[in-house]
């Protein structure tokens, strides 16, 4: 067991790995586990948390002595380089294999590193990633450039550092796309406006939160689960204003917020190329280590795959579900292994190519543009919980594969510390205590 020092030392390392895999949009039960394993492989066996997206606490020792640790948790978010580096220090840690001192100094390392690529790769992939997901969105060719210049432009926008302009960059970058989505649309075959709008807008995109907290809400997470709920919700809102004012200032009448049909289609094998296209700008914009790129492309695969074959055989709602029932556990089993990839940076361009929050962002849209776009908002609606609740089969799945049926929850109260039974006094001891008592009593 660690003596006061090593367990103060200790608590900071936990609230740091918390705030850490926080920034990395990873959900509170999965950060309680992995603080509970870190915790026990330093002797921490009295540790408990408290996890939530904007609160940490850890407290160690029992009783009289224990004591608490807290910390607010900020708005950072991790590119996939720091996300590699983090997830290497807990496996790290998870074996007691680091000091916690050490592990301290290297997460406050993990927070400063520089991106590994320059600011003008970064933006480039921005405009890749996008060209990307619009080759399965909107599927024509003059559709695709239009979104690889926005996505090059949004790029060049979240170079700013300055938190006020974070706050209002997603509603701006909404109003610029949509206007000149909407001005070119009149001009050029562009595909379905509403739809190639995502496109550049991806990376603002609640697709993550609005799945990790639907994970949450199944878990038994309720307070974090609502509270990204209605985040997710916001962010939407604020994105489909964004889109709406611009169509007030162009002046679009109300059935160009429906979705259109293309009029052409590309051929069959653009839909991959859309994927590979899809991982190189993620690849490129978020600075990932180079060993993951294939790791993230095999689980970028599976997921189109499975949402494909869900939507051709099944139902278009149900595209969604299988896609992440069949990424999940791959998901999993890469970050298993000895040089895989952890799980966050294969499932967050996962989510972006189901597209739960794009979905959402339309019905949102529409619902407020059109007469009927409350239905189609219900069915957006669908979709999300769809792909959440893949997400949360796929993880179960895996568990019960790999670490058997055990029970998940468990209900137990620790006793409290029994005191110690007072020992009877030896025959010298009885025999001296009056020679100690006079000695005591004597004046000095």
């Amino acid at each position: 067991m660690t003596d006061t020092v090593d367990r103060s030392v200790l608590r900071q390392f936990l609230l740091g790995l918390a705030q850490g895999m926080n920034a990395s949009a990873e959900s509170v039960d999965r950060i309680r586990d992995t603080l509970t394993d870190v915790a026990r492989a330093y002797g921490g066996d009295d540790t408990d948390f408290v996890v939530l997206p904007t609160i940490i606490l850890v407290e160690t020792g029992e009783s009289d002595e224990s004591r608490v640790a807290i910390r607010s948790a900020t708005n950072a978010s991790f590119r996939f380089d720091q996300i590699a580096a983090l997830y290497d220090l807990i496996g790290e840690a998870r074996t007691g294999a680091v000091p916690p001192l050490d592990g301290i100094r290297r997460l406050n390392e993990i927070g400063a590193m520089r991106p590994r690529l320059g600011w003008f790769t970064r933006t480039l992939g921005h405009g890749v990633l996008t060209a990307g997901l619009a080759l399965l969105l909107a599927p024509t060719w003059q559709g695709v450039i239009v979104a690889f210049i926005l996505g090059f432009g949004i790029g060049l926008l979240k170079l700013a550092r300055s938190p006020t302009l974070q706050l209002i960059l997603p509603i701006a970058a909404a109003f610029v796309c949509a206007g000149a989505v909407f001005l070119l649309a009149e001009v050029i075959e562009i595909g379905d406006p509403i739809r190639l709008l995502i496109a550049p807008l991806v990376t603002f995109l609640p697709g993550g939160v609005l799945t990790t907290a639907t994970v949450e809400l199944a878990a038994g997470q309720m307070i974090s689960g609502a509270a990204r709920l209605v985040y997710g919700f916001v962010q939407l809102a604020l994105l489909a204003f964004g889109i709406l004012a611009a169509g007030a200032v162009v002046g679009v009448e109300s059935r160009s917020y429906e979705p259109l049909p293309a009029s052409s289609f590309l051929p069959w094998w653009v839909g991959f190329l859309g994927v590979l296209v899809f991982a190189i700008g993620n690849y490129l914009h978020f600075s990932a280590p180079a060993s993951t790129f294939g790791w993230v492309l095999i689980a970028l695969v599976v997921a189109y795959v499975g949402q494909w074959a869900g939507t051709e055989f099944i139902d278009p709602t149900i595209g969604g579900f299988v896609g992440a029932v069949a990424v999940t556990p791959v998901v999993f089993w890469i970050a298993g292994l000895r040089h895989g990839a952890p799980s966050q940076l294969t499932f967050l361009p996962a989510f972006w190519l189901l597209v739960p929050g794009a979905a959402g962002l339309v019905g949102l849209t529409e619902a407020f543009a059109t007469d009927n776009g409350l239905a189609d908002f219900t069915a957006a609606l669908t979709s999300i919980m769809s792909i959440a609740l893949g997400v949360l089969i796929g993880t179960a799945l895996y568990r019960v594969v790999h670490h058997g049926a055990e029970e998940f929850v468990q209900f137990a109260v620790a006793l409290p510390a029994a005191p110690e039974a007072e020992r009877e006094p030896s025959f010298w001891s009885r025999v001296t205590a009056p020679l100690r008592r006079s000695s005591r009593a004597e004046p000095r």
